[in-house]
């Protein structure tokens, strides 16, 4: 089982995905930790990525999901592009936190210890393309609700 836990920042992909991968008994990866210090340090001056720059941060996480048989992944994977480039294993599910541009910008203007700021919310909607095929969820639900959402989910999947 491989599982992105995908949306705008803000949206719970952390706390979603790792509380997901505890309830699975699955290793747990957080994409923003795999950012370069360029990227970092753009975001944190309230620059937002281009395609350029999430092009080897994506190929990365890529070549992570292929490498574990079982994995949780908590990436935004913001544009269709994006999703095929971590998709190049056929195996893996999307799960895409839906969240109101308000909420997220409430959210990051509350969240500490973290490098982006809620003035990039916007270019965050800007850039994604909501995908067809994943598992949509509330995301302004409590935390339980949108767990219990996705577990719902995975086990009509995979019975």
């Amino acid at each position: 089982m491989k599982i992105v836990v995908m949306g705008v920042t803000g949206c719970g992909k952390t706390t979603v995905g790792s509380a997901l991968a505890e309830t699975l008994d699955l290793p747990f990866f957080d994409a923003d930790d795999f950012h370069p210090p360029h990227n970092v340090k753009k975001m944190k001056r309230g620059e937002p990525l281009t395609d350029e720059d999430r092009r080897d941060w994506l190929v990365k996480l890529s070549q992570l999901i292929e490498q574990h048989l079982h994995i949780v992944l908590a990436c935004s994977a913001l544009k269709a592009a994006y999703r095929r480039t971590l998709s190049a294993d056929a195996d893996v599910r999307f799960v895409y936190l839906e969240i109101s541009p308000d909420v997220a910008s409430t959210r990051l203007a509350l969240r500490t210890n973290h490098y982006m700021p809620a003035t990039l919310v916007d270019s965050q909607f800007a850039a994604l393309e909501p995908p067809s095929d994943a598992i949509r969820i509330d995301a302004e639900q409590d935390i339980d609700a949108v767990l219990q959402g996705v577990m719902h989910h995975i086990r009509s999947c995979h019975g």
